[in-house]
């Protein structure tokens, strides 16, 4: 594995260009581009927020979902407009990743009307199942699929766009949702071994999964515990808190939810990733807790 500084902290979600290049949000709002090689990075936009996951739309627009401002979209002269800020009159506080069908419908997660980004580990320890899972379609239609939810996270669609996979980060599951049958309940696909970011299809067929850090003894303990013991725990000093493992993790599934790969190391520049993407034979891997890219090729099946 080979990785690529970047000036700049918490590159959370990358992106794949037809070229090899890669498309990553910083934590000051910065929306970079990095070469295949690595040498050369550029400033495409500043979103004003804190971009996250990030997605292509079939018109060559960049979808950003930006955790502070909503669904944004980038067009290629670097101009941010918002797309959608708020839902029921409320703005959305924690809009992190999507999907996006051929004619434009969009499928995104909130993941949380209690806790912002800066706050993330906070909605794990409380708890509060405040997610939602949702639908634009180009006409500007919003329909809430599932709400209530414990931190949804990644968002990936099947290879027929019949079915719809993400993850949660909270509830260390992999769901998935048919996109076919009005009203549907959200069904486990398996449990991942750790708290799963963003998810992402490859090129190679496989929903590829950001496992950003191993499961934490504390947050399972705290769990079924009562709200007001989590929240005693939020309180406490940053240096008393769960903490991300240096583990790197990543897992991919195939559609019927068979394990195809459960990939592990450390490095010294990298850890904790939270995006994963696959495409043309390389992997590329973000991270909210580094200043780094990482990639390495596709391994064999």
């Amino acid at each position: 594995m080979t990785t690529v500084a970047l000036p700049g902290s918490g590159p959370e979600d990358a992106l794949i260009d037809e070229d090899g290049s890669v498309l990553t949000g910083l934590l000051d709002g910065r929306i970079l581009r990095v070469s295949a090689d690595g040498r050369t990075i550029s400033t495409l936009a500043d979103t004003g927020g804190r971009p996250l996951g990030l997605e292509w739309l079939p018109d060559g627009k960049v979808l950003v979902c930006d955790a502070n401002r909503g669904l944004l979209t980038l067009d290629q002269d670097g101009h941010v407009a918002t797309l959608l800020g708020e839902i029921d009159g409320r703005p959305m506080r924690f809009c992190n990743n999507a999907d996006v069908l051929p004619d434009g419908t969009i499928y995104f997660t909130d993941s949380s009307t209690r806790f912002g980004v800066d706050e993330w580990m906070a909605d794990l320890l409380e708890h509060s199942a405040t997610g939602s899972l949702y639908r634009l379609t180009p006409d500007g239609e919003l329909t809430r699929l599932t709400t209530n939810r414990p931190f949804p996270n990644g968002v990936a669609l099947s290879g027929d766009r019949n079915t719809l996979f993400y993850a949660e980060t909270a509830s260390y599951g992999l769901f998935k949702l048919d996109l076919t049958t009005p009203g549907a309940e959200p069904e486990l696909v398996t449990m991942i071994p750790g708290l799963p970011d963003n998810i992402a299809r490859g090129s190679d067929g496989l929903i590829w999964v950001a496992v950003g850090s191993p499961r934490n003894t504390l947050l399972d303990f705290l769990l079924p515990k009562p709200p007001v013991l989590r929240k005693v725990v939020w309180a406490l000093p940053e240096s008393l808190k769960p903490k991300a493992a240096d583990i790197i993790e990543i897992q991919a599934y195939d559609d019927d939810g068979n394990l195809v790969h459960d990939l592990r190391g450390k490095h010294p520049d990298f850890r904790m990733p939270t995006g994963v993407r696959e495409r043309d034979g390389q992997v590329w891997l973000s991270s909210i807790g580094t200043t780094h890219l990482a990639t390495f090729p596709t391994p064999p099946r």
